[in-house]
């Protein structure tokens, strides 16, 4: 299921689900803040991921880090979820931006997007030689002025105007079971 999908009723973060999941959260997070490599577990990231697939739940998780101190803690907790599970297409959209935008220059530049691809594409054998006509293809339907980069307003309307498009460039994230078990009881 998209992460993309709008107002469905039950994926809704409610008082009530908040309120279920402060104690998941303190069991998971004792301290009370969600470090690196707790977020990595919650996501299903594992050992042996690659160093791509690092780098990408690292900046998925300094997304979520409003303040930037290096955990989360549960109000940023909670706006993620709600992102995740409840936020409209153009603010994930705008998330994802920022989760790719690897420099934090503002702009995607073909090296970003060529590693979205890669990283949505790891078990495929085909990908390799497809990842550079899918990066081309992005470009071409999505970049306007031809410098090269894709903008966050570029991003966005070539997202909202292209399935294909949003298909490529949205964010692939799931928490794992105990996560939403917790939050759908």
């Amino acid at each position: 299921v998209s992460q993309f999908k709008q107002d469905d009723p039950d994926t809704q973060v409610t008082l009530q689900h908040i309120q279920k999941l402060y104690p998941k959260f303190t069991i998971e997070c004792p301290s009370g803040d969600l470090h690196l490599h707790e977020f990595k577990r919650i996501f299903g990231l594992h050992h042996n991921a690659t160093e791509e697939e690092s780098a990408y739940m690292e900046n998925v998780f300094r997304s979520f880090d409003t303040n930037g101190d290096g955990y989360i803690d549960f109000m940023e907790y909670i706006a993620a979820v709600h992102l995740i599970l409840r936020g409209k297409l153009r603010d994930k959209l705008a998330w994802s931006f920022k989760v790719f935008d690897r420099d934090g220059n503002g702009c995607l530049d073909r090296e970003e997007v060529r590693l979205v691809i890669k990283i949505k594409k790891p078990n495929d054998p085909d990908a390799g030689a497809d990842v550079e006509q899918i990066v081309e293809r992005i470009f071409s339907l999505v970049a306007k002025n031809n410098d090269s980069q894709i903008s966050l307003d570029e991003f966005i309307e070539g997202a909202e105007k292209d399935p294909w498009v949003m298909e490529q460039l949205h964010l692939d994230i799931g928490p794992c079971e105990w996560f939403m078990d917790s939050l759908m009881k």
